[in-house]
């Protein structure tokens, strides 16, 4: 069975605007699915957790549910799946506690290939702790972090390295297992940034070594809301700042007041979209695993992807006057456009006329912006999703076509 894009599209209520949606990278459009499980567990009794009444089992069940559906979705344990508000969030909680048990003179590893949500906790939890921070360099003309770049900083003082598992600006997805082995024969952890990573491509906890993995939801068709996952028995040596009458459990330890299920159940109806996704028999009708099926649509929706992204790479080509920043040799369907003496904030608002956003600016990846060069207005991002078709691309060309002209 092919990918069937249209009925892709036929599920997402938003594209009946008829813009062409390329700011995916920012938040992708929500399918129905998930909007309807939000308004099914907001609809149903809910009240605090618990095994008496309707309220507290359905509250009980969709926390579960949540969480198994994350762990099938990470190849992760669901005793390691942490609810909060962000990734960002999520990272700063993380950090002040590492920091807690950092002493002066070690060290932390970051990467200038990153979003600043994994970059400004470290940089500032080590100023506190009294810690040394080293700085991993991306080459700006191949875009590429090797592992060997970040290993250069690793050493025997090195208590954490943290690195994203694919650029949200240029697409780059480094060797996060070369990295882990590096971080860990050097008795560092490993905190990897899957925000972008995680809407595009499986992701195994396990073989990518990382001892901690974030990511975001709504960057998966899913609620506005961050996940953290990593080994039960890790996050039972972390003693988070808590209330003291809240429970002492892995993982809710980290989850600070009473859950919001709906967006939980949220997420889980996202899980089970893309696991919807899938193009072999099994994976379609629902008879493999959920994880075996969201392996099979990770590859369906990889090969559509990449597909698109060829051509709008063609496309531009055939332009002239453009840069594509995303040269990567393993990266996302993400492309950072630039323009020879345009800017591409003028370009964002040309395509915005014609109703295909493509936004501009860095993103909040602030180093790797001016690591390129580029300051921080950044460049166009063009940012493929699953819901993308050949029409979408189409219209992006002409709009750039017409604003060169």
């Amino acid at each position: 069975m092919s990918y069937d894009v249209g009925a892709v599209r036929a599920q997402f209520p938003a594209l009946r605007s008829g813009t062409a949606h390329f700011d995916g990278p920012g938040g992708t459009q929500t399918p129905a699915s998930v909007a309807a499980a939000i308004g099914e567990a907001m609809s149903r009794p809910l009240s605090i957790r618990g095994a008496a009444l309707p309220g507290e089992v359905n509250a009980e069940e969709i926390v579960h549910g949540f969480r198994q559906a994350m762990a099938d979705l990470l190849g992760a344990d669901p005793g390691g799946i942490v609810f909060g508000r962000s990734a960002t969030q999520l990272t700063y909680d993380f950090s002040r506690t590492l920091a807690g048990t950092w002493s002066p003179g070690d060290e932390v590893v970051v990467s200038r290939l990153d979003h600043d949500a994994n970059i400004r906790p470290w940089v500032q939890a080590a100023e506190r702790a009294g810690a040394v921070v080293r700085w991993a360099d991306f080459d700006p003309a191949t875009g590429e972090l090797s592992p060997e770049a970040v290993g250069a900083h690793i050493g025997g003082r090195t208590r954490l390295v943290a690195v994203t598992g694919a650029s949200n600006l240029i697409g780059t997805r480094p060797d996060i297992p070369a990295i882990a082995a590096l971080a860990h024969r050097a008795g560092a952890l490993l905190y990897v940034d899957g925000v972008h990573l995680t809407a595009h491509h499986a992701v195994d906890l396990e073989r990518l070594g990382a001892d901690f993995f974030v990511c975001s939801p709504y960057k998966f068709f899913g609620p506005h809301h961050g996940v953290l996952a990593a080994r039960p028995e890790l996050l039972d040596t972390l003693r988070p700042d808590k209330l003291a009458p809240s429970t002492d459990a892995v993982p809710e330890r980290f989850e600070l007041g009473t859950l919001p299920y709906e967006s939980m159940a949220g997420t889980r109806a996202a899980v089970d979209f893309i696991a919807g996704l899938g193009s072999d028999t099994d994976a379609a009708d629902g008879r493999g695993g959920r994880r075996e099926r969201l392996l099979s649509a990770y590859a369906a929706i990889a090969a559509h992807e990449s597909a698109l992204r060829e051509s709008v790479e063609k496309g531009v080509r055939e332009l002239g006057g453009v840069t594509v920043r995303s040269r990567a040799a393993e990266r996302t369907p993400t492309l950072l456009l630039t323009f020879e003496g345009r800017e591409a904030a003028d370009a964002y608002r040309a395509l915005a006329r014609s109703g295909v956003h493509a936004p501009a600016g860095s993103f909040y990846a602030l180093e790797a912006s001016r690591h390129l060069g580029l300051g921080e207005s950044g460049g166009l991002r063009v940012g493929l999703s699953a819901y993308n078709d050949a029409d979408d691309v189409e219209r992006l060309l002409t709009g750039l076509a017409g604003f060169l002209r």
